[in-house]
Formats: C-alpha cells, structure tokens, sequence
C-alpha cells in the first residue's frame, strides 16, 4: 500500500472509540452461534461498552482532525461519545434479565445495540456530511431492528415497520439535502461550507444553501422527534421492548441532536438569521404537541413517548438561542435527560413483568406500598423530568431558558415555562396513582427488581441528583465544549 494512503497512528487514536466498538459487535456476533447461555453476550457487550468509554478518555487526549478532517475529536464530540456510550452501558445492563425473561428467538440484540452506538458516535464527531449520513444510517438500520427484535410480539413488528418507513423517508431528505449543499459549495466538509459562505471569492446561492439546510434539518428533526415529524414517536416507544425504548429516547436523540448543533453553528452559522425562525416555531409546536399528547395517554410507554416529544423541544429553544450558551445547555441537558428517562424507562421495563402485560398508568397502584424503594426512584425521575429544584432536569431547563433569555427569546421562554406547567399535570397523575390508589384484587404478585436493573436505577438517581446538586462540574466541562472551532 502506497505511504499516502496509510492513516497517521493519531488519526487511529482519534477513532479508537469505533473500531473498539465496531470490533465488539464483530466479535459478538461471530461468538453468538457458539454459545448456549445468552446471558453472557450481555456481560461481554458490558465489558466492551466500558472499553469504549477508556477509549473515549485516550481519544480526547489527541485532539484534532482526523482522515483529512472528515471526524474532528474536540470537547463537543467527547462529551457526547462518552453520553451515548453510557446510554448503550445503562441499556446493556436493563436488558440482560428483560431478554432472558422474554425469550426471543435469537441472540443479535447486543451486537446491534453497539453498532447503533458506533453509529452515533459517528454522528457525535462527524466534520463531514457524508461521514454523518453513514453514522446516521448505521445507527438507524440497528434501531429498526431493535425496535422489533421480538417477533412473535405483534406491537415489536409494528413498531419496527412504521419506524422503517418513516425513517427511510427522513434519510432521503437529508441526503437529498447533502446532495444540494455540495452542488452549492462544492464540498461536505462543515468548516469548508463556511468558508465557501463567507468568502467574498466565492458566489454561493442562498436560495441553495436554504433549500439543503432546510432538507438536512428535516432529517435530523425526525430523529429527535421534533414536530411535525414525531408521527412515529408514541407509536414505536409503545411498540419496541421497553429496554429499546429507553434506548431510542437518550442514544438517538443526543446524537441527532449533536449533529444538528454542529451543523447549524458551524456550516450554516453565517444564515443563522434566516433559521432562527423557523426552530422558534418548531420549538413552540413539538413543546406543545409532546405536553397535551402526554395528558391524553393511557399506556404509560406511550405517555413517556409524548413526553421525549416534548422534552425535544425543550432542547431546540436551545438551539434556536444560536449562541455557545445555547449548545452548552443543550448539552447539559441531554446528559441530565438520559439520567432521568433511561431510570423510568427501567422501572417500566421492571414492572411491566413478562409480555409487558402491565402497562397501564393504572397499573401502577399501590406501587408506593408494593416496592417502596423502586416508587420513590420513579418518583425522583419524574420530578426530574417536571422540572423540580435539586434535581438535574431543573437546571437543565434554568440553563435553557437562560440561554433564550440572552439572545432574546423572551416569548419562547414564557411559552415554554407554561409548557412544564402543563407537563407537571401528567407526570403528578402517575405519582398520585402510585401512592394513593390500592392496587386491583387480580393484580399479579412484582417479583423483586433484578441486581442489573438495581444498578441502572441508582445509578440514574445519582446522576439526576448530581446534576441536580453539583451541575457546575458538569456545565464547565460543556461551555468549554460548547466552543466550537470555527471562531467564535
């Protein structure tokens, strides 16, 4: 092989986290066949999650760009590297008693799990639209899967189809949207998108740059979940093993998120003006229509789904700040929403019991009395997610808000405050049912929570009340990150 074309060691340190975990998936998925106990996939996937997370620590040692600047390792994509990775860690550890329990047929669930996370990790430091399409699709091809991995459950089929569907569509406009700023600028590269925007040498056309900003925007929208494109949302949380669902609420929906802030405040920062608008409205309508679909649910994994809906949208007033501020919230609280959405997600995952038969908010009756340890940690991840002091969802909205106060926002940020007073309606009501409702006379006995599902519930507690108590740590860390390379 020609000198030129073999990669600088850096730039293999620099991608150590996805060959780590891409050499994981390979490898669990060649020993899948040769196993009978499952159950030890599950450990070996831990393990290597875990090896990522060292890798992440040796990557960031070494930052730069790497393969002609096409992934950039900074502080920006080492936070969200190590939040997917511990978002695949946490759903590793709810899923090892869940698979057991339910009996699927096969036993590829934790290889596509780490290949979504390589995937996302991808889209965490991508520098270049194609490198994002491809961790975009690697991530979303597994999450199909996922989302139906059992297929004798009717609700895994359907939520697996209406997510394929509607993905694939999403995808094409991205890519369609790719095709089009490259035709403009005659590059994919990100800080090479700006400069051709900026450059007096260079004409670029704005209604060209509009229309591709405009097609990548609806692809990573669907991905979060913001509205009008959250049709899918309910629908495959309702449907996908509870474990999954928990998944596709943290790890998706920070890595969309991360290729979004790095895109609209890198390549498309110069006609941050003419975006501002539309993410207003976006913001407002996903806020809006995640709250008063929440209020309307029965079944509690759909109910969660409409409230990541709305949480979403808490994460694009963030981004309709266009400021540094403004991603360092965002960030701040994505990682303070994976806590507290991956710890009630487990909960359900443990209460719902085999076939996930007890769904209903009703059915969480006599909770408090039943298992009062598990009823006061659901009940410390819901009033995260309401918002209430000393927990992590409290200072993640204040930073948010915060951010859209300083560029101006004023409207939003009122809009947003009645939002949560809104969301405090459907999130009390599960509280209420838990502690002063009597369980039903046929109610089937909860047997005691899993040590691996004990491990991710306090460990989300701790991380919401860290959040919560000591968020400086954690905000210093994410406005240096915040500071991306492109002069600001």
């Amino acid at each position: 092989m020609p000198a030129n074309l073999v990669p600088p060691v850096q730039d293999l340190i620099r991608l150590l986290p996805e060959i780590t975990l891409t050499l994981l998936g390979t490898f669990l998925m060649v020993l899948e066949p040769l196993l009978r106990r499952k159950k030890v996939l599950g450990w070996l996937a831990l393990a290597g999650l875990l090896l990522a997370l060292a890798a992440t620590a040796v990557a960031h040692a070494f930052p730069g760009g790497a393969f002609h600047s096409m992934i950039v390792v900074d502080g920006f994509a080492t936070f969200f590297r190590v939040l997917v990775i511990g978002v695949g860690i946490f759903t590793v550890l709810a899923s090892v008693n869940y698979i057991e329990r339910e009996r699927p047929a096969s036993g590829e669930y934790y290889a596509l799990l780490v290949f979504c996370v390589v995937g996302q990790c991808l889209m965490a430091d991508a520098a270049d639209l194609i490198v994002l399409f491809i961790g975009l699709e690697i991530s979303s091809i597994s999450s199909y899967v996922l989302a139906g991995y059992i297929r004798t459950d009717w609700r895994n089929n359907e939520a697996s189809v209406k997510y394929f569907l509607l993905g694939s569509f999403a995808s094409a406009f991205l890519l369609y949207g790719v095709a089009w700023i490259y035709g403009a600028t005659g590059s994919t590269q990100l800080f090479q998108i700006r400069e051709a925007m900026v450059s007096p040498d260079q004409e670029v056309s704005l209604l060209l740059v509009g229309t591709a900003a405009a097609l990548i925007f609806v692809g990573l929208a669907f991905k979060v979940a913001a509205a009008p494109f959250q049709i899918w949302a309910a629908d495959v949380y309702q449907g996908a093993p509870a474990p999954v669902s928990a998944f596709l609420s943290a790890g998706p929906k920070a890595a969309a998120f991360a290729a979004m802030l790095r895109i609209y405040m890198t390549a498309f920062e110069p006609v941050a003006s003419t975006w501002e608008p539309i993410v207003w409205v976006i913001a407002l309508a996903t806020m809006t229509i995640g709250n008063f679909g929440a209020i309307l649910q029965d079944n509690i994994k759909r109910l969660l789904g409409y409230s990541s809906v709305a949480h979403a949208g808490y994460v694009m007033v963030a981004v309709a700040a266009q400021s540094a501020i403004g991603v360092s919230a965002a960030m701040f609280y994505l990682a303070a929403y994976a806590f507290m959405n991956i710890g009630a997600f487990t909960v359900v995952t443990h209460f719902a019991r085999a076939g996930e038969r007890y769904l209903r908010v009703d059915d969480l009756a006599g909770l408090g009395r039943r298992q009062p340890v598990t009823a006061a940690l659901f009940s410390l991840f819901l009033l995260s997610l309401i918002g209430v002091p000393l927990t992590g969802g409290f200072f993640g909205k204040f930073y948010i808000f915060k951010a859209a106060l300083e560029s101006g926002l004023v409207s939003l940020t009122i809009l947003g405050l009645l939002n949560s007073v809104v969301a405090a309606y459907y999130y009390l009501r599960i509280l209420v049912v838990m502690y002063f409702r009597e369980p039903a006379a046929d109610t089937e006995e909860l047997a005691p929570v899993a040590a691996p599902l004990r491990v991710v519930l306090w460990g989300s507690a701790l991380g919401t009340i860290f959040l919560g108590v000591i968020p400086t740590v954690v905000l210093h860390f994410t406005n240096q990150a915040a500071l991306l390379p492109y002069g600001r």
